[in-house]
């Protein structure tokens, strides 16, 4: 026994030791890094430019032992190293990739998806890389072509290049054919318009199990392509979405291509016509994705007998998507065959009317996800009715749900797990659904465990909790909520949005400093409700913030300092508010700023530099209606990406900088943001994907009238209007041709239109009015063939108005007063106008009457503020001065009395003479005299009635008595009056006889 037991010890030891030789290292190095693969390793990092998050070296590959990397994995029985695998880890932004990596002669695995490679070509030694089963490249910024020698991998498995928008493949998939062993293929969004084989290749890949070619530009399937394909077992996962295939061109070879398909994305496509019944002998389906496509529903399948009922016969179907196709009429309760469901999408497609009923959904015992969303369809069940499915996702939004809150939804909200007192539902979006509805008490109790909530559009009543709200994502944008701000606890490691816009919350909104993970927050609506007080200087605890909208509430005293700690901020929105002060400068720290609109406050001092000079991505800038002074700063002209500048309603004074032309945008033609828009996408779990998209509409002065305008690469404008800029207008604006709109009113502007203002061939509202332009009205503005509002109003314009169909259409008012204007629409000829030489033109006395009448109404108003600050001044302040004053009406009743009788003796003069006074005592200077009398008489006497009767009692009963003599003063004088007058007329009568 124990010489047989020897003998295998030594056969052991000597199977060992063949082992090593047979492997040239010593077994006992085996965990050591090799030194030339250590080598090798540190030239490839050398080749690139490896940076984290924090900016540091994200290789910090230090220690001599080179299989304890990061990144680096070595066989633990070899020491080789056999996968590099860098994805999600690094941030490269420069830099090339090493062939260093051929020295790496058992690396089996390379990944480097999720980095930046800056555009950088796909390496051609790869192909060199033999014994290779894994490359893993996508949405990793390569860009060029697929180089072809990537098909010498003969071991390869996994070959993924999807997610570089910018790589292509040169002419046809061939090379990919000599993979065979190929289980998993990504092409997606790479651009293989040129390969017409490529359904022949994928049909000859015999262990190919996913296949990724979405969004590739495929041709269609030729004819003779389908000859030539072969039926597969193996394939289970193929998504050809987002390739504008037509039904003809793909359904005869996707229903031979593979009968083990369980999952199939055919979304955005071109696909017409009813869904084929040949889906159903897919007896492994369980996905189908045939959503964004041109798909409707046949008769029978209203009846329940034909595609959609083949499908739901299928033993383990779980996912149907068809929504945003032309389904229309009525949706059978035949589609609860579909028991097994555990998606359901319809959105976007057009059931106007029809009704959703219990019966509808009954048979959905396993449905998790439901979507309706923009069907129009009307949800309508029996009160008490329990569903009998347990929803994790609810998409209803534009369904009509209302008027009453829908109580079923409180059975989905159910506590799964009252440990934890977590609901199952994940995602609840029933906006504009057509609710007016108080929240019913038990949502906020039941509210724990939803991470994404959208009831805007409605007209809901409530308030919030008193206890903390954990939230992802809220949005209660217009609707009737009210009370206070409450306290928010945000997931962590999720991105978070709160939209509180448009309510009626009240209070301060110091609550934000106490919000549990502000850190996620990346956008933070509370605009349009009735917030006041000043806004707490706590911004640094939102270091991710995006989008900060605060405006139309009444928040007042200075801009918060640590608005600068938001250095991910694209959009400030603080208008309509009472903030006052100079603009902090820790603002120039958001450099990221695209939108900013600080309108309609009480800001002050001069507009900062910094503006223009650390901004310099703005898109959006409105300073309108604060108090800012001085200068336009000529660093704004740096704003090269600027759409609209709205500097109006301020003290602005000097000149308009003259090099507006660095505004490219409104220079050239360029592809411009349509909106200013923040997209957020979030995915909190596995299965689920949160998109939040998010418009800050600018609100600007358009045609007359503020507008909400979220549109804004449709709109290129500068507002200089209502402030105090001098000078001409400099040339260099002609430069800004596709300038849609320019307004320079109020100002005080002299010199001549620009002559070549007919260049901005783009605009369609023009407003030079109320400035002080001289000269003629250039003929180029004939050219303006868009413009739809023009005002040139109140300036000192002459000459003849140009002629054409356009600037005829305007109405009159758009070129009044101004004085020497002529032609169509102002007048039918310009001979009316134009003088003779040597003498004025008409219409000079009507220039004098102007000139007669502001004087008339200075002096007017002038003797208005004298006689009443006179009077009060006397009444108010001294009894002595009271009585004086009374003595003094005494004696000037008796001089007015004098002065109307011996107006009216001199009635007319002796025969022969002239009338006292000559021409200048004319009948009509008689009655100018007499209404100015008459008005002054007025004013003095409304004014000294209203004093004496409404400040003092006995001052009212000394008027009353005043006016008891007065009134027996005015019956005598009357009588003697009439005497006098009727003694007058007899005489001349006798005369005359």
């Amino acid at each position: 026994m124990i010489t047989m037991s020897s003998m295998r010890s030594h056969k052991l030891v000597l199977f060992f030791a063949i082992s090593c030789l047979l492997l040239h290292e010593k077994c006992t190095d085996a965990s050591v890094c090799k030194e030339s693969e250590r080598k090798a390793l540190l030239e490839f990092k050398h080749s690139l430019q490896a940076t984290g998050v924090s900016g540091i070296d994200a290789l910090f590959w230090k220690s001599e032992e080179c299989c304890q990397w990061l990144g680096v994995y070595c066989s633990s029985f070899t020491g080789y190293v056999e996968m590099l695998d860098f994805s999600h880890q690094l941030r490269v932004v420069a830099g090339t990739i090493s062939p260093s990596l051929l020295k790496l002669h058992h690396l089996t695995a390379l990944n480097f998806s999720s980095n930046d490679f800056n555009g950088s070509l796909i390496p051609e030694f790869f192909g060199s890389l033999k014994k290779l089963k894994l490359l893993d490249l996508s949405n990793a910024n390569f860009r060029g072509p697929i180089p072809s020698q990537l098909g010498n991998l003969s071991m390869l498995e996994t070959l993924s290049l999807g997610g570089n928008g910018r790589v292509f493949n040169v002419g046809k998939l061939e090379w990919l054919s000599h993979l065979s062993r190929l289980k998993e293929v990504d092409l997606g969004f790479t651009n293989l318009g040129n390969a017409n084989d490529w359904s022949q290749v994928i049909s000859h890949l015999p262990l190919l199990q996913k296949l990724n070619l979405r969004d590739c530009d495929l041709p269609s399937i030729s004819s003779s392509s389908l000859s030539l394909a072969n039926s597969s077992t193996s394939l289970t996962y193929l998504d050809l979405s987002d390739n504008n295939l037509p039904s003809s061109a793909i359904y005869p070879w996707l229903f031979n291509v593979s009968s083990n398909l369980v999952s199939l994305n055919l979304s955005s496509n071109k696909l017409k016509g009813p869904i084929p019944e040949a889906f159903g002998n897919m007896k492994a389906i369980q996905e189908l994705y045939l959503n964004d496509n041109l798909l409707v529903l046949a008769e029978n399948q209203v009846r329940g007998d034909s595609g959609l009922n083949a499908i739901g016969k299928l033993p383990d179907f779980r996912v149907l998507d068809l929504g945003y196709n032309l389904l229309n009429g009525s949706i059978s309760k035949s589609i609860g065959q579909l028991s097994n469901l555990h998606v359901l999408r319809l959105a976007g497609n057009s059931f106007g009317g029809d009704v959703i009923s219990e019966g509808h959904l009954s048979n959905f015992t396993n449905l998790q996800v439901l979507d309706l969303s923009y069907t129009s369809l009307t949800l309508k069940f029996n009160t008490g009715w329990i569903p009998p499915f347990q929803l994790s996702q609810i998409n209803l939004c534009s369904c009509k749900l209302g008027p009453g809150f829908p109580d079923w939804l409180r059975t989905q909200m159910e506590v799964l797990n009252p440990d934890v007192e977590i609901s199952s539902i994940e995602y609840l979006d029933i906006s504009a659904s057509g609710i007016s509805d108080s929240l019913p008490y038990w949502f906020w109790d039941k509210f724990q465990g939803l991470s994404y909530i959208n009831m805007s559009f409605n007209q809901i009543r409530g308030t919030f909790p008193t206890h903390s709200i954990d939230i992802s994502h809220l949005d209660l944008s217009s609707n009737n909520f009210s009370g206070p701000l409450p306290h928010f606890s945000l997931y962590f490691g999720s991105i978070g949005s709160i939209n509180l816009s448009k309510n009626k919350f009240t209070g301060s909104v110091s609550p934000i400093c106490n919000f549990t993970g502000a850190v996620s927050l990346t956008l933070f609506d509370l605009s349009n409700n009735l917030f006041s007080g000043v806004v707490p200087d706590c911004f640094g605890s939102f270091p991710f913030l995006q989008a900060l909208n605060l405006g139309d509430n009444s928040f007042s005293g200075s801009l918060p300092s640590s608005l600068g700690s938001l250095t991910s901020l694209e959009m400030l929105s603080l208008r309509g508010n009472k903030f006052s002060g100079v603009l902090p400068s820790s603002l120039q720290n958001c450099a990221e700023l695209k939108f900013l609109d600080l309108s309609d406050n009480e800001l002050s001092g001069e507009i900062p530099m910094w503006i223009g000079q650390k901004l310099s991505s703005l898109v959006f800038l409105s300073l309108q209606g604060n108090q800012f002074r001085g200068r336009i700063p000529h660093q704004l002209c740096g704003l090269k990406y600027l759409q609209i500048l709205d500097l109006s309603v301020n003290k602005i004074s000097g000149t308009i900088p003259p090099c507006l032309n660095n505004f490219t945008s409104m220079v050239k033609k360029v592809s411009l943001d349509r909106r200013i828009e923040l997209h957020l996408l979030d995915k909190p779990y596995v299965e689920s994907l949160i998109d939040v998209r998010y418009v800050d509409e600018a609100l600007i002065t358009w045609k007359g009238t503020k507008q909400n305008y979220p549109q804004l690469g449709l709109l290129l404008a500068i507002d200089l209007s209502c402030n105090k800029l001098r000078g001409e207008i400099p040339e260099e604006l002609i430069s800004l041709q596709e300038l849609v709109a320019l307004n320079l009113s109020r100002n005080f502007f002299t010199g001549n239109i620009l002559q070549k203002i007919g260049h901005l061939r783009q605009l369609e509202v023009l407003d030079l009015s109320r400035n002080k332009f001289s000269g003629n009205i250039p003929t180029s503005l004939s050219e303006l063939t868009f413009l739809s509002i023009l005002d040139l109003s109140y300036n000192d314009l002459s000459g003849k108005i140009p002629t054409s169909t356009q600037l005829q259409s305007f109405d009159p008012s758009s070129f009044s007063h101004n004085r020497g204007l002529c032609g169509p629409p102002v007048s039918p000829n310009c001979s009316m106008v134009e003088p003779p030489p040597g003498k004025p033109a008409v219409g000079g006395e009507e220039d004098s009457d102007d000139q007669f009448m502001k004087w008339f109404y200075t002096g007017m108003g002038l003797g208005f503020v004298v006689g009443f600050w006179g009077f009060c001044g006397v009444v108010f302040f001294k009894r002595s001065w009271r009585h004086s004053y009374y003595r003094y009406l005494d004696s000037a009743k008796d001089w007015v009395y004098v002065s109307f009788i011996e107006i009216f003796v001199v009635v007319e003069p002796p025969p022969g003479k002239p009338a006292v006074g000559g021409e200048e005592d004319s009948d009509d200077q008689f009655m100018k005299r007499f209404y100015t009398g008459m008005g002054l008489g007025f004013v003095v006497g409304l004014w000294g009635f209203c004093g004496v009767v409404f400040f003092k009692r006995s001052w009212r009963h000394s008027y009353y008595r005043y006016l008891d003599s007065a009134k027996d003063w005015v019956y005598v004088s009357f009588v003697l009056l009439k005497t006098r007058i009727v003694r007058r007329i007899k005489g001349v009568s006798t005369r005359s006889d």
